[in-house]
């Protein structure tokens, strides 16, 4: 184990949520197990992968075979929010105090990597399955802001955190053809086939629709989570076409479009809302980082990231994949610092506060 690996975990899972309508830690001990072989769903096989679960702590996904979006699914429509640029946009009048807020010195730490420590995976990951996948009973604590099931959820599907590990324990589902998007926040599998959550939420990838105004989903902001993960496909590709997601500790007990929820603790207006923009800013110099490490931050330049949940400051989520190089990855934490942000004004922006279309910048 690198350095990275853990300087990671040592701070991964403090200050998650610290809401009321949020659990700081999930309760689970079963987990998925890592989704290679997809279509399971009989009683028979589900109550296979759940005993191997709880046996095996070390099962989930960190390879390159787990997380691969459906080709002919978008990842929201071009003119989402998610997928619209930022760097022209104005400065929001508060950027240097949200920055300040969240910690100026403090730098960008990627939340995602390769490999396991202590048997948990380094990152979110998620699953794509056919569209014949059968789907499963979901119980969900609540309710009232939760998309009822069943869900298209394999039983082996992967969990974050690994099959024991505490945290968010987020299970992330993309179908293929239906293009639907299945995110559940607290997640464990039963013995029969079915799963419980926290909280889930349903997306349609090839629609602008938001959540119903002041519904979580499986993150604070009532936000997806799939579209803000850094995926190494991408970075293969070149170029990330979207914006990222992050975390911070402290968050004001508000929300700014397209965000649909808050999880702060605090009514102070000199703490970032649920939903946040922010951009590293142009100024800053990326040419000497790997090529890796430039995607990414070009990304950020162009898309920004969105605050998303409360956690870790600056934490950058992404999926975990064996092709992650640590200690390459760390660079990003050494080198880029909250004072190369700053946050950006998306009202203009935009068209309807209940779609998540966009105008373009």
């Amino acid at each position: 184990m690198n350095q990275h690996d853990i300087d990671r975990w040592m701070g991964s899972w403090t200050q998650r949520r610290p809401s009321s309508r949020r659990r700081l830690l999930a309760h689970g001990l079963a987990g998925g197990v890592f989704a290679q072989v997809l279509g399971l769903g009989s009683r028979g096989d589900a109550t296979a992968v759940f005993a191997a679960a709880q046996d095996d702590c070390s099962l989930g996904c960190t390879s390159s075979v787990c997380g691969q979006v459906p080709p002919d699914c978008p990842l929201f429509p071009a003119d989402n929010i998610w997928n619209t640029p930022v760097a022209d946009l104005p400065l929001d009048p508060l950027s240097e105090t949200y920055i300040a807020s969240i910690g100026p010195d403090t730098g960008l730490h990627p939340d995602f990597g390769s490999g396991l420590y202590e048997g948990q995976p380094l990152g979110i990951p998620f699953v794509r399955v056919p569209a014949t996948q059968p789907d499963v009973d979901v119980a969900f604590e609540i309710d009232d802001e939760s998309d009822p099931g069943p869900y298209p959820i394999p039983p082996d599907a992967p969990i974050e955190g690994g099959s024991c590990g505490g945290g968010d324990r987020h299970v992330i589902v993309v179908q293929e053809e239906t293009c639907q998007l299945y995110e559940l926040y607290d997640a464990t599998p039963q013995a029969d086939g079915s799963w419980t959550a926290y909280a889930g939420a349903q997306f349609d990838l090839t629609s602008n629709a938001l959540r119903p105004d002041e519904w979580t989903s499986a993150d604070a902001a009532g936000l997806p989570i799939l579209p803000g993960l850094v995926r190494y496909e991408e970075i293969a590709a070149g170029v990330i076409p979207h914006a990222l997601r992050f975390t911070a500790a402290q968050t004001q007990q508000a929300y700014v479009w397209p965000a649909r929820h808050h999880a702060g603790a605090s009514s102070d207006s000199n703490l970032p809302p649920m939903g946040q923009r922010f951009r590293l800013k142009a100024t800053t110099d990326i040419s000497d980082f790997s090529p890796v490490n430039q995607v990414i931050l070009q990304a950020l330049k162009t898309y920004g990231m969105m605050l998303a949940d409360n956690g870790s400051d600056w934490f950058l989520s992404g999926v975990p994949d064996d092709r992650w190089d640590n200690d390459d990855l760390r660079e990003l934490r050494n080198r880029i610092l909250g004072s190369d942000f700053e946050a950006v004004d998306c009202t203009s922006l935009m068209v309807d506060p209940n779609s998540g279309q966009a105008l373009p910048a």
